[in-house]
């Protein structure tokens, strides 16, 4: 097995976690908010949620490490100083994430927190930037679908963006069904939070879809179209 199999299996890892991961936690929230249930039923669906949401953010922390590794396969290759950046990004922003979920509510965490929130406008930026200098500069040209991945990712960090902006009634609801201290108040904020959220999360299952398929068809990819060496040879 080379060393572009087992990127390409963490990869597919990746994605299935990060979508089923999701999934479960959205269909989790609908269980979390019935207040016909009992509060036990509501306090059991909450502390999963709480636990499962860890496993989406860890996928997207790891994601552009695995797929920077992945790129150089295709021929796109990386000076050292971009390297370093995609080997360390990922590590750092998973540990990052670890510590934040099982250190909730102190003041190292509320300052992390709100880090991780401008770290994460910093990479939109930063990859629409990066995915416009490549087609300038003809870096992507021979792998367009690179390019389109990227900025698809930028617009899953958008949507996750939009989601922690509109789901605070919704947290804080799951914080005291956990607690054992919700009201009437807290069930309508929640409810109201949550549907503010829904278009953002069914976006982001969306455009994980449409990122699977584009790393499979890789559309324009001159390295896939093109005959293989052996093929070459079999020619000469």
């Amino acid at each position: 097995m080379s060393g572009q199999d087992i990127a390409v299996i963490i990869h597919l890892l990746l994605f299935a976690y990060w979508l089923g991961g999701d999934i479960g936690v959205f269909y989790s929230s609908g269980f979390a908010t019935n207040h016909k249930l009992s509060r036990e039923a509501r306090q059991t669906a909450g502390k999963i949620m709480l636990n499962l949401d860890l496993i989406p953010r860890l996928c997207l922390s790891l994601m552009l490490t695995v797929g920077g590794i992945l790129t150089e396969y295709y021929g796109i290759e990386h000076p050292t100083w971009q390297w370093v950046g995609i080997i360390l990004l990922g590590p750092i922003w998973f540990t990052a994430l670890v510590y934040i979920h099982f250190n909730e509510g102190t003041e190292l965490v509320k300052k992390m927190t709100k880090i991780d929130y401008v770290f994460r406008w910093i990479m939109v930026f930063t990859i629409i930037a990066s995915v416009a200098y490549g087609f300038l500069s003809d870096r992507l040209d021979s792998e367009p679908w690179v390019g389109a991945k990227l900025i698809i990712f930028a617009a899953l960090i958008f949507c996750g963006i939009m989601i922690r902006k509109n789901i605070g009634g919704f947290i804080k609801g799951i914080q005291n069904i956990v607690n054992d201290n919700i009201n009437d108040a807290d069930d309508r904020a929640m409810i109201q939070s949550l549907s503010k959220a829904r278009v953002f999360v069914i976006t982001i299952w969306i455009l994980l879809l449409v990122e699977a398929g584009i790393g499979v068809v890789k559309p324009g990819s001159v390295s896939l179209n093109s005959p293989s060496e052996v093929q070459i040879e079999q020619l000469q």
